[in-house]
């Protein structure tokens, strides 16, 4: 009916039609038939108010009766032909000989009768919902599309993946004017950004980490394009369902994954042995290298005391040489016999002396002495 509010998205993509197609067609009931309402109107009023068109009184002309029905019937047509309702829900659009005319805020607005203005009413709160790579209906839920879902990756992988998408109206003018079928617009552009993004990408990280960059960056790429086709649609969210390997190869894939884990722990084991036995060997190094240091630095301290010595020794020799070949021959003799036992043994004598404990005199611990005949010490002959 041509008096009755519309409400849909885009000219084609909906239940009413186009400004250039069918006349937008009433959401509700037909309105009742004018002469069978003015009737009824009649007859109650005859029923309520007084005078000769009321109750027990003959049929006759009653000018009360005319104005209250001429009134109801203004305002019926009124209602119907010149007001229509915007729910909180919607956003008005006004078409004035099917050009855009206007926006219609929410409530009771005026208009002209069709088809000298349309009205439409899209839903601008309500969330719609696209699940790309499964279906979504009551009979075939849950089934797989294999032409939406598999996708070649950047390492030439082919990987399933199923995807939803909710997006809302930012602006009903642009979604009813600037797009011919909206839900296949947004289905298009999804499944686009989509193999965009998984192109770019290793399947290694599509499974694993790199699910919420995925979402992202579907998410701004869709949005880019919407805003340049002026599409009069914001996408709130891209939310994966499912990213998996293709059925054919998930066994042979899955062997790949536990080889890939194994390679992985293998690698970590051997990286901590190595950060375990570097630093060790590290810190032996560098102790073997402070010890040489050291024993250099004693060796050629020693070394130079030595030389020094010994040019002390010459240089007292070239005064001296008697008296310094006796000093060295004392001092080294002194050395030698300083360290050892003594048995003093008298040959003019014949035999062994008394013992006399050198050892005791000197400080030095005392060992039991052997005497008798042809004892003798250090090599003496008795």
């Amino acid at each position: 009916m041509p008096w009755s509010n519309q409400t849909g998205g885009g000219w084609k993509g909906s239940n009413n039609g186009g400004p250039w197609g069918q006349g937008p067609r009433s959401s509700g009931p037909n309105p009742p038939d004018l002469e069978e309402l003015l009737r009824r109107s009649q007859d109650k009023l005859r029923r309520v108010l007084p005078g000769r068109g009321g109750s027990g009184s003959g049929g006759g002309f009653n000018p009360v009766l005319v104005l209250i029905a001429a009134a109801l019937v203004v305002a019926f047509i009124g209602y119907n032909f010149f007001t229509f309702r915007v729910e909180a829900d919607e956003q008005g659009v006004v078409l004035r000989f099917g050009q855009y005319e206007r926006d219609a805020k929410p409530g009771l607005n005026l208009r002209w009768p069709y088809p000298i203005e349309t009205v439409y009413t899209p839903q601008v709160t309500r969330v719609n919902r696209i699940t790309i790579g499964s279906s979504q209906d009551g009979a075939t839920a849950g089934r797989n599309i294999p032409q939406e879902s598999l996708m070649l990756t950047g390492d030439e992988n082919i990987v399933d993946i199923d995807f939803t998408v909710f997006w809302v109206i930012n602006n009903a003018r642009d979604y009813l004017f600037n797009i011919q079928n909206p839900e296949g617009t947004v289905r298009a552009i999804a499944e686009s950004a989509m193999r965009e993004v998984i192109g770019r990408s290793d399947i290694q990280r599509v499974l694993t980490e790199q699910r919420l960059s995925i979402q992202d960056s579907v998410l701004e790429l869709m949005q880019t394009k919407l805003d340049q086709y002026k599409a009069g649609i914001t996408v709130t969210q891209v939310q994966l369902l499912n990213v998996a390997p293709p059925p054919e190869v998930i066994d042979a894939f899955r062997d790949v994954q536990a080889a890939a884990q194994d390679q992985e722990r293998l690698r970590n084991e051997a990286q901590t042995y190595a950060n375990r036995v570097i630093p060790g060997a590290r810190g032996q190094a560098s102790q073997t290298i402070e010890a040489a240091n050291a024993y250099r630095d004693q060796t050629i301290a020693v070394a130079q005391g030595q030389a020094a010595r010994f040019v002390k020794v010459y240089e007292s020799y070239k005064l001296a040489p008697e008296v310094t070949r006796e000093r060295m021959y004392l001092d080294t003799m002194a050395e030698i016999f300083g360290k050892t036992d003594k048995v003093i043994v008298d040959q003019k004598s014949g035999g062994v002396v008394p013992y006399l404990p050198l050892p005791a005199l000197s400080g030095a611990p005392a060992q039991p002495a052997t005497t008798g005949q042809g004892t003798t010490s250090q090599g003496a002959q008795p």
